[in-house]
């Protein structure tokens, strides 16, 4: 394509669209493709039919070379490459179509300095090392503070009200850095993550506060809205949600590398429907990532010694991996924990968690596995299993409840019953004695009376987790609650259960973690306490916060001289002191946790042969 046919053709397409060139160039690379590609040809007759009629032959001859050039001749990319030198930065397609025609080089970062801050849930901190992988490999480089950085960005949350309200104020923040800024060195803002999914264009309303809208399906287009916004000086979104984008091919860059600690995204979105909740509207249906792709991440974790994986998902534990064939099973339906049910059919085929399960923890046997955020209805039997006998997959799981009473629960859409959840809690400590239980609640959701106040009450006196997240009900747009239900409970009321929910939590947590006093725990060092740095800081393996001194301690695997123990080591500890919040105990010695493991398979069964 020739550069004046090309101009004729965006000339006819901002002519028919009453747009200008600008905001052409800032259409998503799918629009902008289609948009040429139709009027190409209708430009050309144009052309033909104002061109004078040349009947002989030399003219015919001439006509003909002029059509074989305009086909043969250079292509879009060429033209946008040339666009690019005059000032314009057109967009490439890098959120799922083939970049032949498109460079991704078009949109190349020079160097420029990018921080991001990061709000909400574990998916977020994953999402940020997604983005920031991303933005990396197209030339831009991270900058270490606002104030010399030329773009910042923001990874939202939209869970709560309370969240967006401090965003916000954040953006305001950053608004005025912005003002203050040299024009000849101009501050780019971006909302990233759910709050942008959900408000999309709503933001740019806000008095021109941020220059790039992108939501968690788009983090592959980032470099093109930062190009667009930076030469057009308009701001650029995109919010379009996948039923694909997993990013499985995308290797997060770690945010803190010598954390022993990393997540692993393993599945996006979620089908579930709970009425109070905005997360399939913010990040779309479930899809989950090949197991090739998973393990892939995980060998390289590995080779960078990280100790600690926790395996990430709005639904972890429905994960489905249908990229391959399933064998004899491939039309096997979801099983389900007993009286659990959902709002969709059931899904066949596929390879699902419990396989993955397995498989991650055989990556590296002295890797501890974990995974959040998972449903109650996602837990039969085999992945219970998989949990008991894979000794590195952490005997800690968190149960989400949301409530205590069968009604609200109802109305939740959560798919049990108080009395099925309560099966199901027996169930999980019937197969893993011991093992870790942590909740998320609502306080005061639609509905919800005095006394089903109190069977959620009553439900964490007969659970006793060792964790609780508890939260005020807060109502968001697009839910089915916002559609279908009254939000009728008074906010002081709604502070008040929560205070209660936190409060009777915490009472039986600490009785938990002082009855542990005299018991040897395997602590994964994490680093210095944050209290003390004559104290380190790690976890046991129902994830409870372990503080002990930092003092020379021996190898009892023999693979090292005694010395402080750095992130990264396993550590037996012997528990002196509990509270709500965690323990504190006296270091005895470094180890591994394979060995660890084989110790207290010896002393099960000499106790089982003395009591013989």
């Amino acid at each position: 394509m020739s550069n004046l046919h090309f101009l004729r053709t965006l000339q006819c397409v901002c002519k028919k669209s009453n747009w200008t060139k600008k905001r052409f160039l800032g259409l998503t690379p799918r629009l902008m493709y289609t948009h040429l590609s139709k009027n190409i040809q209708h430009s050309s007759e144009e052309h033909s039919k104002s061109a004078p009629e040349i009947k002989n032959d030399k003219g015919l001859q001439h006509q003909d070379q002029r059509h074989r050039s305009l086909a043969s001749g250079p292509d879009l990319s060429s033209f946008l490459q040339e666009a690019v030198g005059s000032g314009l930065s057109p967009p490439t397609d890098n959120v799922g179509l083939d970049d032949s025609y498109l460079g991704a080089h078009l949109f190349h970062g020079d160097n420029r300095s990018v921080f991001i801050e990061t709000y909400g849930c574990q998916m977020n901190v994953n999402d940020t090392e997604i983005a920031w992988s991303i933005l990396q490999q197209n030339g831009f480089t991270k900058a270490s503070s606002i104030s010399e950085a030329d773009v910042v960005l923001a990874i939202t949350c939209a869970i709560r009200e309370g969240a967006e309200n401090k965003i916000w104020k954040r953006l305001n923040y950053f608004k005025s850095v912005k003002k203050r800024r040299s024009k000849h060195r101009p501050l780019k803002i971006g909302l990233l993550g759910c709050m942008a999914e959900r408000l999309k264009h709503k933001i740019l309303e806000q008095d021109k506060m941020v220059d790039v809208v992108c939501g968690p399906d788009a983090y592959r287009d980032l470099p093109r809205l930062l190009a667009v916004t930076r030469s057009t000086d308009q701001a650029a979104v995109n919010v379009q949600l996948s039923l694909e984008e997993t990013y499985a091919d995308v290797v997060p860059v770690r945010l803190n590398s010598n954390s022993p600690s990393a997540f692993v995204s393993i599945m996006r979105g979620c089908d579930n429907m709970c009425t109070y909740c905005i997360v399939p509207f913010t990040r779309g249906r479930e899809r989950s990532r090949p197991i090739s792709s998973i393990l892939e991440e995980i060998h390289i974790l590995s080779e960078q010694n990280v100790k600690d994986v926790t395996l990430l998902g709005q639904n972890v534990n429905s994960y489905r991996d249908v990229s391959s064939a399933y064998g004899e099973d491939e039309d096997m339906p979801t099983q389900l924990s007993a009286g659990f049910k959902t709002v969709y059919k059931p899904k066949t085929g596929g390879r699902r968690f419990a396989e993955l399960l397995e498989a991650v923890s055989k990556v590296d046997p002295e890797m501890r596995i974990r995974f959040t955020s998972p449903h109650p209805k996602d837990f039969p039997d085999e992945v219970l299993h998989t949990i008991m006998e894979r000794p590195n997959v952490c005997k800690q799981i968190h149960l989400p409840a949301q409530s205590g009473n069968s009604e609200v629960l109802k109305a939740m859409g959560r798919g049990y019953s108080r009395e099925a959840y309560l099966e199901l809690v027996e169930r999980v400590r019937d197969i893993i004695p011991g093992v870790g239980l942590s909740s998320d609640f609502i306080a005061g959701f639609c509905g919800e009376s005095e006394a089903a106040h109190q069977d959620t009450l009553s439900l964490l006196d007969i659970v006793k987790y060792n964790f609780a997240f508890c939260f005020p009900y807060s109502m968001r747009q697009k839910t089915r609650a916002y559609h279908r239900l009254q939000d009728d409970v008074p906010q002081e009321v709604k502070l008040r259960r929560n205070t209660e929910l936190h409060d009777r939590y915490r009472k039986h947590a600490e009785v938990r973690h002082k009855s542990q006093i005299g018991q040897r725990h395997l602590v994964l060092v994490e680093g210095e306490s944050k209290r003390s740095s004559l104290d380190l800081s790690g976890r046991n393996d129902a994830n409870t916060k372990v503080v002990f001194p930092n003092q020379a301690l021996a190898d009892v695997t023999g693979a090292d001289v005694a010395r402080t123990s750095q992130p990264g080591d396993y550590v037996v500890v012997e528990i002196t002191s509990g509270n709500s919040l965690g323990m504190k105990g006296t270091a005895l010695y470094r180890t591994s946790l394979q060995h660890h493991h084989r110790q207290g398979q010896q002393e099960t069964l000499h106790c089982s042969q003395t009591t013989v």
